[in-house]
């Protein structure tokens, strides 16, 4: 039965599914093709224990409707559904509003709920990926802190406070992310999530999806009032919006956190998972099932979320969760229609799944299929390079490994091939996102604290910044995981999913005693973002661009030289990884400015020490040095 869903009697291709609001009547469209009754229940505020029940009429393709006549706004409802005899309540796939841990659907006017200039508000210039510097954050973690400054403290309301401190002055919140310079918030999962009760303080990253279309509740003042998250989340996108930086969502269309007693399987049982010949449920993601993104309906329901996001809340980017579990199709979708929304819009998520699943590889979106799309994935052969592995002692380029050199350079080219030896998978530095850490695993610091504890706390410190460096240098899309600019640790917690805000926020106070790595990478932004060369997006550019050059052992260094006329005509970058100084030779000799050594990065060539060379230089141990040429 569930295969001739698939057929063209099932496939509704309207754009009306949920509800429709207006002054005068509220329609209801629901796709449940295989229940034989469906209701609406109505309820006039989020406690009410009881409501009023009208029966749905089925109309074509499978889909059922009910028009209701008067003023429902913002209103409360769910769908009874019939199935061989039982009736089931559940909310509407489709909602766009809820009350409390999604108990109740709702009907959402929302010119009735959105701030003051909503509609109009400034969004910040448009750019080109390879000019975005992500940086990704918890809601909670963001503002938790005691020493945050913060008032609404784990709330999206954090974002929207201005003039923040620590009790010791220390710049904290919205204002630490302007001064650091970063382009795209990336947050973690946002819409709503069932393994937290709304109405208490409790702690989960949220990769368990309920109501797709709805934010999350925890993160709002009032989580049974559905107009509050609503605001609120408006609020905290136009306040980011309007200081210059972009808002990237995380979502999980890849599983959801129930199967039978999910609202998907609710209305139409089995048919939005992958199973098996036996009619079990497959479980790519690890978490007990996976969504069917190659069936026509659940595709639809992916591309209309997203086109939901990125139209109501003005949503500039989606990393994708898992992204190996959606098929190529769905992805090519999505990133069609989303650009004809804004083609200025990111997507990116992880080439990988979270097991084995029953979607046959060549469909699977993994490393290497995204070429030529605008779609990019993170780099986990850079990430390894740079650190060792994830959790574990292993060590990588910059705290100690051997013979790295190479998979440095891939990174550094951005994942294209370069030549016959430097190449990956990208077909354009712009497919390739660059990261050392993120959410997942231990943080960068606390990787550095297991591989190398018989290394000093200062050489350590310097190694998170030589990873950094290379991170924002490269060419592609650099990713930092919120607090590594200020060595956050989460007391060697390598999964904190559930942890709590002692060990997942952001300790600000960190940012006090890690100044002079907060103020390196902070200048690294600057001048990434200052030269168009180190943000190039296309293959033939990187080519003529960059030039590597010959260098010690455990170094890597190269020349860019720019056609751009606000860039330096050429920058010299030289990462050395090994634990004592080196003499690196210089490639002409011409005089050199010192743009970044060991202690700073200064545009102006006022670095602490030497302010040119000639001929030689001198690399410091464990650090970056950028030179160049006006």
């Amino acid at each position: 039965m569930v295969e001739i869903l698939d057929t063209h009697e099932f496939i509704y291709n309207g754009n009306d599914l949920g509800t429709v609001y207006s002054h005068d009547n509220t329609i209801f469209k629901v796709w449940a093709p295989t229940i034989d009754k469906v209701s609406v229940i109505v309820y006039n505020s989020f406690n009410d224990k009881s409501g009023q029940k009208y029966e749905m009429n089925k109309i074509e393709n499978g889909v059922w409707e009910l028009k209701l006549i008067g003023n429902y706004k913002n209103k409360y409802y769910n769908y009874l559904v019939l199935n061989d005899g039982i009736e089931r309540e559940t909310p509407d796939i489709y909602t766009k509003g809820a009350s409390d841990s999604g108990k109740k659907g709702m009907i959402v006017d929302f010119s009735s709920i959105n701030p003051d200039n909503w509609e109009n508000h400034k969004r910040p210039t448009s750019i080109n990926r390879t000019e975005s510097i992500i940086y990704e954050i918890h809601i909670r973690d963001f503002s938790s802190s005691e020493d945050s400054g913060i008032k609404s403290k784990g709330k999206y309301l954090a974002f929207t406070e201005k003039n923040t401190k620590t009790p010791n002055g220390v710049i904290t919140g919205l204002d630490h992310l302007k001064d650091l310079g970063i382009t795209h918030v990336h947050l973690l999962p946002v819409y709503d999530f069932a393994s937290l009760d709304e109405t208490k303080e409790r702690y989960n990253w949220g990769y368990d999806p309920y109501l797709y279309n709805v934010p999350e509740g925890s993160y709002a003042t009032n989580s049974s009032d559905g107009t509050v998250r609503i605001k609120e989340f408006k609020l905290m996108v136009q306040t980011l919006h309007e200081n210059g930086i972009f808002v990237i969502m995380d979502v999980v269309y890849n599983h959801t956190f129930t199967k039978e007693s999910s609202p998907m399987d609710i209305l139409v049982p089995k048919y939005y998972y992958r199973t098996d010949d036996d009619g079990n449920y497959t479980n790519g993601s690890g978490c007990g099932n996976e969504i069917a993104s190659e069936k026509p309906m659940v595709r639809k329901f992916i591309v209309d979320s997203i086109k939901f996001w990125s139209q109501e809340y003005k949503i500039d980017g989606f990393r994708f969760d898992l992204m190996s579990l959606y098929d190529i199709d769905t992805m090519r979708e999505v990133e069609n229609e989303v650009k004809i929304i804004n083609p200025n819009i990111i997507i990116y998520g992880e080439p990988w799944t979270g097991g084995p699943t029953s979607l046959p590889e060549y469909r699977q979106l993994r490393k290497g299929s995204q070429r030529g799309m605008q779609i990019s994935i993170f780099n986990d052969d850079l990430r390894n390079a740079i650190k060792g592995d994830n959790d574990g002692n292993s060590l990588g380029f910059v705290n100690g490994g051997e013979g790295f050199e190479l998979e440095i350079k891939k990174g550094i080219v951005g994942g294209i091939r370069y030549n016959n030896s430097i190449y990956n998978f990208a077909q354009n530095p712009g497919e390739t996102i660059n990261y050392v850490s993120s959410h997942d695993n231990l943080c960068l610091y606390d990787k550095f604290e297991k591989s190398n504890p018989n290394n000093t706390p200062l050489e350590r410190e310097k190694m998170n910044r030589l990873a950094l460096s290379i991170v924002l240098t490269s060419q592609g899309v650099p990713f930092i995981q919120g607090g590594t600019e200020i060595l956050r640790t989460k007391q060697g917690n390598h999964n904190s999913y559930n942890a709590g805000d002692m060990i997942n926020k952001i300790s600000w106070d960190r940012k006090s005693e890690f100044t002079e790595t907060y103020e390196y990478i902070k200048g690294l932004i600057a001048l990434r973002k200052s030269q168009k060369v180190l943000t190039l997006d296309n293959d033939n550019d990187v080519r003529n661009s960059l030039k590597f050059l010959e260098s010690p052992y455990k170094c890597v260094a190269y020349e860019l030289t720019s056609t751009f006329t606000d860039d330096y005509s050429k920058l010299l970058i030289i990462h050395n990884a090994n634990k004592n100084e080196i003499k690196f030779i210089m490639p002409d000799t011409d005089e050199w400015l010192i743009i970044a050594n060991e202690f700073e990065v200064n545009m102006r060539g006022v670095c602490r020490g030497a302010k040119t060379c000639q001929n030689e230089i001198l690399i410091s141990s464990l650090s970056t040095f950028i030179l160049c040429k006006s």
